[in-house]
């Protein structure tokens, strides 16, 4: 069994900071690349960041230079650090681990179940 679940969600006025946490647990092999995403209320879930196994990071280009993925290998856990937070930043944010569970031989994607984030005055 393999678990992925968020913390460090909650409600942060505009222009302060957050910070997110992920962590996979379980019977993993391995684990290539991990991510944010976020759905906000009326539309589709996008990509925030994501970074893989050796560092390398991708990000939505509306988030450069506010938000910083950063991931500790050894303890198969993602970080995001979120700054200078603006209401349109309200979503949930969901983690994902692009993984090779234990004693398998396929690559899945597994999600945590989302935590809110809610940017407001």
């Amino acid at each position: 069994q393999v678990q992925v679940v968020e913390s460090g969600g909650g409600l942060v006025q505009p222009g302060g900071s957050l910070g997110l946490s992920c962590a996979a647990s379980g019977s993993i092999f391995t684990i290539n690349v991990m991510g944010w995403y976020r759905q906000a209320p009326g539309k589709q879930r996008e990509l925030v960041a994501r970074i893989a196994s050796d560092g390398d990071t991708n990000y939505a280009d509306s988030l450069k230079g506010r938000f910083t993925i950063s991931r500790d290998n050894a303890k198969n856990t993602v970080y995001l650090q979120m700054n200078s937070l603006k209401p349109e930043d309200t979503a949930v944010y969901y983690c994902s681990a692009f993984l090779l569970p234990s004693g398998r031989d396929t690559w899945g994607t597994y999600w945590g179940q989302g935590t809110q984030v809610t940017v407001s005055s």
